[in-house]
């Protein structure tokens, strides 16, 4: 699987581009944006690749960023979302406003994209929010080795990844600077047994 391409960029246009890498040019199909941050023809280009296979095709989905890459990758988890229109999405709404759009519920602005109805818009803001609450949460959690070391050594004691994360947050909320882990994993332990 293709997940990176990194060569001379021989084609551009606003939907797609050539890019060779080593004598081998890979087409892929763009989102403005992206179109947008590239240089111009015969200059260095990179793009994060997502490789879509089907019973009838190969296709090459490219990405100035990663986070327009991990955006597009959940649209096109979200049902009858297909990596077309979730270029579609992506050309018509930029990375930072369609995250903003979602948190809102802003089905209106989302209603405004080419090709999305008010039912694809709503569907997109349902399932996007739960998709981008993950992700702060994962965020969130991440912040410290601390955090880590606590959640992997509870999921492996036995306990839900679930009740871990919320114990595990609550806990490093409110944890003195410098409690060492011993403490840190006493206390969790403590919250998970009265759950």
């Amino acid at each position: 699987m293709i997940a990176y391409l990194q060569g001379k960029l021989i084609h551009k246009s606003p939907n797609q581009v050539v890019i060779d890498t080593g004598g081998v040019g890979y087409c892929a199909s763009i989102p403005l944006s992206t179109y947008f941050q590239l240089g111009e023809v015969n200059e260095p280009a990179s793009l994060y690749i997502h490789t879509h296979l089907t019973d009838s095709a190969l296709s090459l989905f490219g990405f100035a960023t990663r986070e327009e890459k991990d955006l597009f990758l959940k649209l096109i988890s979200i049902s009858g979302i297909g990596p077309k229109l979730s270029l579609n999405i992506l050309s018509g709404i930029g990375p930072q406003e369609l995250e903003e759009a979602v948190e809102k519920n802003d089905i209106a602005r989302l209603a405004l994209v080419p090709g999305i109805g008010k039912k694809t818009a709503l569907r997109i803001a349902l399932e996007m929010q739960s998709k981008l609450d993950k992700k702060e949460k994962v965020l969130a959690l991440k912040g410290s080795p601390e955090t880590e070391d606590l959640m992997s050594a509870l999921t492996n004691l036995g306990f839900r990844k679930k009740e871990v994360e919320t114990v595990v947050e609550a806990v490093m909320k409110q944890a003195p600077a410098g409690a060492g882990f011993e403490k840190l994993l006493r206390e969790c332990l403590g919250r998970l047994a009265k759950l």
